[in-house]
């Protein structure tokens, strides 16, 4: 048994989807989640500067004593990964491996669709990780930078929502794809309306969903699963506007965040 917390860090709210995976697959785990919303958004920066970025974050759960680090952020999974992975001495996983191996399993057809802010999609790290698990496959990636403000307005099921994913989605439903990867951790929160748009035969491919199944794996294969079953600890951590984070967080946990705290940037 090892009750020490689970860290999950993102540059902002959208990792909390990757949380309320963990917290309903692993319920007796305590948690711990770093938003690095001063910083936000991580896509526009260099290749170093993300990686300094995802160091100090880590770090900063590494010192809350935490077991494993989910990176619960797309462009700092694609980019700093093995770089973490070098530089701590435990388990830490991202979101795009688990995501892009589903996906690659769950097509019939080989012509996979995935969807993402612009810089996840100009990276081509779901592209290039699909293709390793199906050499095959016709991977077509669509960017929807709209998406995450409407998701933060709290309008998913809006017509300004359906309205455009139909204009996102066309190019996806025009290429027949029977698989589509919510490449982005806001974009289970629009599953509803991208489902009633690109139709009910695709597959939703939900990474967050397949990185806490590979959480709880890993977590399980190195003995490190929680077996205290007491109620577990949320603790939650941001470095900028604390009560945003409070209000769009909350909708996306479907329920109230307490015990949050602001750390400056200078101590991270």
């Amino acid at each position: 048994m090892d009750n020490r917390p689970i860290g999950i860090f993102d540059s902002g709210v959208g990792g909390l989807t990757v949380m309320r995976e963990v917290m309903e697959q692993l319920p007796y785990e305590n948690l711990i989640y770093f938003g690095d919303t001063a910083r936000i958004p991580y896509g526009s920066r260099s290749v170093q500067t993300i990686k300094k970025y995802a160091y100090q974050c880590a770090s900063l759960l590494k010192s809350k004593d935490v077991k494993t680090i989910v990176i619960a952020c797309n462009t700092a999974s694609s980019i700093a990964l093995e770089h973490l992975q070098k530089n701590f001495d435990i388990p830490i996983i991202g979101v795009i491996e688990p995501g892009a191996r589903s996906a690659a399993a769950a097509t019939k057809n080989s012509r996979i669709g995935v969807i993402g802010t612009v810089a996840a999609i100009n990276s081509g790290a779901y592209q290039a990780k699909i293709m390793e698990y199906r050499h095959n496959s016709e991977v077509i990636g669509i960017p929807c930078p709209l998406f995450v403000p409407i998701i933060e307005e709290g309008w998913e099921y809006s017509t300004v929502a359906e309205l455009t994913a139909e204009k996102y989605l066309g190019e996806l439903i025009e290429h027949d794809v029977d698989t589509l990867v919510l490449g982005c951790t806001h974009y289970p929160i629009l599953r509803y309306t991208i489902k009633k748009v690109i139709g009910p035969s695709v597959k939703l491919v939900n990474p967050a969903f397949e990185t806490a199944r590979d959480l709880k794996k890993v977590l399980a294969d190195q003995n490190l699963l929680n077996e205290n079953y007491d109620l577990p600890q949320y603790e939650y951590y941001v470095s900028d506007a604390p009560e945003r984070f409070r209000r769009v967080g909350g909708n996306f946990l479907k329920k109230e965040i307490n015990n949050l705290s602001e750390i400056a940037i200078d101590n991270l």
